[in-house]
């Protein structure tokens, strides 16, 4: 499945356990695998009232969070699994319980929890909570804000993101030893108060085509920051994501479409 070219495989977990990192890696491979950016493992639910359990794991092997467009395409998967027509159900993570809302336009809502701009909560080290947040990267010193969508983001604001250095930038932040767990890096670039283009490095990933808790995590900051509205149009590489946010204390929403790329099998 794919959210804007961000692109997944979906499958029930295995009698034993979640595939090993190296068999993980060996499946992403897009030349001799399968090919993915992340990994979206099924569970049973955990909880009642929830309509699956769901694991997510990077093209490199590691287990993440929280992954916005992922959500939206299990959503998508269950739901029709499950026979449901459009509405809501709830789904749940390591990054806690996920409302989603499938819309009979095919569009897929999920909210992503409160943005949490606490450093302890990506983990970021820092003295204190602030907005932005210099950051010394080789012979460089970068403006970032920092935030938790249940996964964690530095964002950086650019002039264009066309000539946004992803290439450089994004593995040296995303490693950076004040990330202690690393994280995604998005650059943003500001049309206007409701429009926002975007190019993320995701942790694991690389740079991909669309990245939805990137999305939520740069309007996050936008918002923080006084220049951007409730709602954002989010432009990235494989097209347009919608994302809400009322402010502090309220959750964030992602809105955009899910699509099956194909069906298979694969011996693990």
């Amino acid at each position: 499945m794919h959210g804007l070219g961000n692109d997944f495989i979906v499958f029930d977990a295995p009698p034993g356990g979640a595939p090993d990192a190296a068999t993980l890696r060996r499946l992403a491979d897009r030349h001799t695998g399968i090919g993915f950016d992340q990994a979206l493992m099924l569970e049973p639910p955990h909880r009642e009232g929830t309509a699956v359990y769901y694991r997510i794991f990077n093209a490199d092997g590691d287990e993440v969070e929280q992954c916005g467009n992922g959500a939206r395409c299990i959503a998508r998967f269950v739901n029709a699994r499950l026979r449901h027509g459009p509405g809501i159900l709830v789904m749940d993570s390591p990054g806690g319980l996920v409302r989603a809302r499938v819309r009979e336009d095919g569009q897929v809502s999920v909210a992503m929890g409160v943005p949490n701009f606490d450093p302890a909560a990506l983990p970021f080290e820092a003295s204190g909570e602030a907005s932005v947040y210099p950051l010394t990267v080789g012979e460089t010193i970068v403006d970032i804000g920092a935030v938790s969508i249940g996964n964690p983001h530095a964002v950086i604001r650019v002039p264009s993101v066309a000539d946004a250095p992803v290439d450089r930038l994004g593995p040296a932040i995303e490693h950076h030893p004040r990330f202690p767990r690393r994280t995604n890096v998005g650059f943003m670039e500001v049309v206007a108060r409701d429009h926002v283009r975007l190019r993320v490095h995701e942790r694991g990933a690389g740079e991909t085509r669309a990245c939805g808790t990137g999305a939520c995590g740069a309007v996050a900051v936008g918002r923080r920051h006084g220049l951007l509205d409730e709602t954002v149009q989010v432009d990235l590489p494989g097209g347009r994501l919608t994302v809400q946010w009322k402010g502090p204390s309220e959750a964030i929403w992602l809105t955009g479409p899910a699509e099956t790329a194909f069906e298979g099998t694969v011996n693990l």
